[in-house]
């Protein structure tokens, strides 16, 4: 997976990315790494920059995250708030991640692994001694979380089934 944290100079874009890079345990880059010398000094001089000077930073961009997709690993990118073409060539990239992951069958699977997290966390800390030790609720459970994890029940159903179930 990869994340991308996009907004204006001077929003703290580098500083939630790395920070956020560090508690996933993810790889981290700021997308400003990735200008060419010639961008970064009409940057420095206050001149702004064309589409045409963005071209070879938006590549180099999505080469990394490539490089990143082909080795299975998951990122943390920083990118300035873009515009128009920019947008479209980093929404490209995206849509290639997504099209890799949903034929691999990734997709469907993490999909499916976070929506039994997402059951489990909406389920309150005072029910889960009830169902610990209830038979009935332990029998069921992994019939719920098939359900969930296939697509067939959605979180917040899940839970109201589990707490009819401690209800009874």
């Amino acid at each position: 997976m990869i994340l991308i944290v996009a907004g204006v100079s001077g929003s703290g874009k580098t500083t939630v990315g790395a920070m956020l890079a560090a508690r996933l345990g993810w790889r981290f880059a700021d997308a400003d790494e990735f200008h060419l010398a010639a961008n970064i000094e009409k940057m420095r001089a206050g001149i702004p920059l064309t589409d045409d000077d963005r071209w070879p930073w938006l590549r180099a961009i999505g080469a990394w995250m490539d490089e990143r997709i082909a080795r299975n690993e998951s990122a943390v990118i920083t990118c300035s708030a873009l515009k128009g073409d920019s947008i479209a060539d980093l929404w490209s990239n995206i849509l290639k991640h997504r099209d890799r992951l949903t034929a691999s069958g990734e997709l469907a699977g993490r999909r499916g692994e976070q929506q039994v997290k997402w059951m489990w966390t909406m389920l309150e800390e005072r029910l889960f001694a009830p169902l610990r030790s209830d038979r009935t609720v332990k029998a069921e459970l992994p019939k719920i979380e098939a359900e969930v994890s296939a697509g067939r029940l959605a979180p917040a159903a899940a839970v109201e089934k589990i707490a009819a179930m401690l209800d009874r």
